[in-house]
């Protein structure tokens, strides 16, 4: 399906750009676009690929002119361009706002002027539940996806979205972290040992994004099913994989975090689709019309508990071990390690 078509990256910098892009580099598509705010590392990738099928645009998601500049003759769009970071949203949650919301709209709007096929929209657990300005602008952005899904003017342009837990060893996540402390013989600091994180690859995310591109429709989410350690597990492993002896201090959980993240709410497990691998969100596509449904039948919630990090597959130690040593980042810094 992407023989031959034009796909746009929003944050095409980013970690999940950076994986996609080179997953279709090499295949029959046609051009890859890089939307993003950061020219140096534009220039980096520019230079590092020499490569005709990739075009790079500089402008911000928050201003809908840049995005138009870059939409033109697109099929397809993965919208990664977000706030990530959890206490930097804290404090600074007007600017989550700005990003992940408002800038969610105009690369929706920009997509429904000029055609574009479908558009995939990246969200994140922490947007179940959510207690955290992160989290609350990316559950924003799930409603503004869904609503945008429903309107006349988006038919001829599919719009749908993803929700995974955390990418391992992606850009200021705590792999990395523990992995820098380990190398400069510090202590690991570890907010909570009990807390618990969903574990998946980068690989896994652009996955499920294809995936979605497969098999969703209109307004739906699409869940990649994961399993889950604790940080103290997680640190421990790490600390093992690299013959490591320093010790963990406890700092205490930071702004907004939270003891367990979940995937699929109770409310979402009662209209959710099970796919094997993964879970189907459908869009509620009734309008405000409430009584044309009522010979329907009342929708029951179901008493299934919520899917979360803290009742999914749990790992252990080895399990997290073998995980860790199947991510590039980590084979390249054990051999870092071994060369100093």
């Amino acid at each position: 399906m992407f023989n031959n078509k034009t796909i746009l990256i929003t944050g095409g910098t980013g970690s999940f750009g950076n994986a996609v892009m080179k997953r279709f580099l090499h295949s029959d598509i046609a051009e890859i676009r890089i939307f993003s705010r950061d020219e140096k590392k534009q220039d980096d990738m520019r230079k590092l690929y020499k490569t005709d099928k990739l075009k790079f645009y500089i402008g911000d998601v928050r201003d809908l002119a840049s995005v138009k500049n870059a939409i033109h003759g697109v099929d397809y769009i993965f919208h990664a361009a977000a706030l990530k970071q959890v206490p930097s949203c804290e404090f600074f949650p007007l600017e989550a706002v700005k990003t992940n919301i408002i800038g969610t709209d105009n690369v929706l709007t920009a997509a429904i002027e000029f055609g574009v096929k479908k558009v995939i929209c990246l969200s994140t657990d922490k947007a179940a539940y959510p207690i955290n300005a992160m989290g609350i602008s990316k559950a924003m952005m799930e409603k503004v996806f869904v609503a945008k899904s429903k309107t006349v003017l988006s038919k001829a342009t599919l719009i749908c979205g993803t929700r995974y837990g955390n990418v391992m060893a992606s850009r200021g996540s705590v792999i990395p972290l523990f992995v820098e402390q380990i190398l400069k013989k510090q202590s690991l600091t570890v907010t909570d040992p009990t807390m618990t994180r969903f574990l998946m690859s980068i690989d896994e995310a652009v996955d499920l994004v294809i995936f979605a591109f497969k098999n969703a429709e209109a307004g739906d989410i699409m869940i990649h099913k994961a399993p889950a350690c604790t940080i103290g597990v997680l640190a421990q492993a790490i600390k093992e994989i690299f013959n490591a002896d320093n010790d963990i201090k406890i700092i205490g959980t930071r702004h907004g975090e939270k003891l367990y993240e979940t995937l699929l709410t109770k409310e979402e497990y009662a209209i959710a689709e099970d796919m094997d691998a993964f879970f189907r969100v459908p869009a509620d596509k009734r309008d405000l019309n409430y009584e044309k449904y009522f010979n329907i039948g009342n929708q029951q919630l179901s008493s299934q508990d919520e899917y979360n990090s803290h009742n999914t597959l749990r790992l252990s130690i080895n399990e997290v071990k073998q995980k860790l040593l199947e991510l590039d980042y980590v084979k390249l810094e054990l051999e870092r390690g071994r060369r100093n």
